[in-house]
């Protein structure tokens, strides 16, 4: 017998491929085509644009993709298990987009910009952010963990989409230092970068991805928009969200929009790569829609069985990146045993520094965080430090008083 949901208000609401592209057909349009190269088969298709771009990528980097897809999966698996053991007060789980994140992220040059949302951890490896930093803030000992100018990837934001915003703000300060550049006559800081605003498909509801996209057409501004489409806005689907792909929406604000098979690595680094240089040349936004799935919950505190079926899962599963990618390195033997053992043991090696060095994280001083509060010293601030100085000598003050009076009773006995 087959699990049998709650009944919500999604009851028959299908969750597959062409849903939303029939729908707009219906509307008159023609059906969004989605970029694929590299298929769930293993088979290397043509692309009439993008065909170009994937084949500048070398048989090497190709096992580089590969390789950090199985780490991010396997750190994934890690920070689950250390957040079920207690040792992070919560996880949000990539397992299913690590092709849309490693794609999309290897794709992007030193010098862009990376504004991620909460999930990115497979694009934080690419930027070269220590993973074990990155637990920091899931630990809650850290507002962040890392320094964003080290590695222009930004730090992680929960707020839902205000980062799309920040991202088109950067990209227009990008624009001003290269027209300075260009008026002084210097080689300008910003020059030749653009920017990664990643979001997803619960987040395009946002009010705040709309402003961004209306400010980024309107000052042309370099800054690629990559959805991360996993067909779940925790406990909604997505056409709940949007009746037609969400890549159609780009229309509507005057720049390109794109979807592509986000379990495709190929696909993503090509299409990521022609959308990073065409905002570069200063020809304007783009917006991607990587079309992959959330294998696992939302978050460590999520359970997706109250809301979706395990054949639904299933049936993803079977489009696994990770799949596709070894099967078309092996039927083409441009890897063997000894390298999947060895990405194998990479894996399993970064698990246990993930895991060595979670433990051995210290919980900082509070009052480090009223001092980091402002540059300067405030008196409000000041004021606040000292109620809590003496909030807590409160405790103390009790617990030196349980002790006496245990001590007492001790030597009246």
């Amino acid at each position: 017998m087959g699990t049998h949901l709650p009944s919500t208000e999604f009851d028959e609401t299908a969750v597959d491929d062409q849903r939303e592209a029939d729908a707009e057909a219906v509307m008159g349009e023609p059906p969004a085509q989605m970029v694929q190269l590299l298929g769930p088969d293993a088979k290397l298709g043509f692309d009439p644009v993008f065909t170009e771009y994937a084949e500048k990528i070398t048989p090497e980097a190709l096992r580089g993709l590969y390789a950090d897809m199985a780490a991010i999966r396997r750190f994934d698996v890690e920070a689950t298990a250390l957040q079920r053991q207690g040792q992070l007060a919560l996880w949000v789980p990539l397992t299913g987009q690590e092709a849309a994140q490693i794609g999309s992220g290897r794709a992007s040059r030193p010098q862009d910009y990376i504004f991620p949302t909460y999930r990115e951890h497979g694009v934080a490896l690419t930027r070269d952010v220590d993973l074990a930093e990155l637990l920091r803030q899931f630990r809650g000992v850290s507002n962040g963990g890392w320094n964003p100018k080290d590695t222009n990837f930004h730090l992680y934001t929960l707020v839902l989409a205000a980062q799309t915003l920040h991202a088109v703000g950067y990209a227009m300060g990008i624009q001003r230092d290269q027209k300075l550049a260009a008026a002084t006559g210097a080689s300008g800081s910003g020059e030749d970068a653009a920017v990664i605003a990643y979001f997803g498909d619960g987040a395009s509801s946002e009010g705040d991805v709309h402003e961004s996209m209306v400010f980024a057409s309107s000052y042309n501004a370099p800054v690629v928009f990559f959805c991360q489409n996993n067909h779940w806005a925790i406990s909604v689907p997505t056409n709940v969200q949007t009746r037609v792909p969400l890549s159609n929406r780009a229309k509507g604000y005057g720049f390109p929009g794109i979807r592509v098979d986000g379990n495709d690595v190929i696909a993503v680094h090509a299409v990521t790569e022609w959308a990073l240089e065409h905002a570069r040349q200063g020809k304007g936004p783009v917006l991607i829609e990587a079309f992959t799935y959330r294998v696992g919950a939302h978050t460590t505190a999520d359970d997706p069985t109250k809301y979706r079926q395990s054949s639904e899962e299933d049936a993803w599963r079977a489009k696994d990146p990770l799949a596709r990618v070894e099967k078309y390195l092996r039927s083409e033997g441009l890897a063997d045993d000894a390298f999947f053992a060895k990405v194998k043991a990479d894996g399993d090696e970064l698990a246990a520094y993930v895991r060595r060095t979670t433990h051995d994280l210290e919980t900082p001083d509070i009052r480090s965080a009223f001092a980091n509060t402002y540059a300067e010293a405030h008196p409000l601030v000041a004021e606040e430090l000292a109620w809590f100085e003496e909030y807590s000598a409160g405790f103390a003050a009790g617990e030196h008083g349980e002790e006496s009076a245990q001590a007492a009773a001790k030597a009246g006995h």
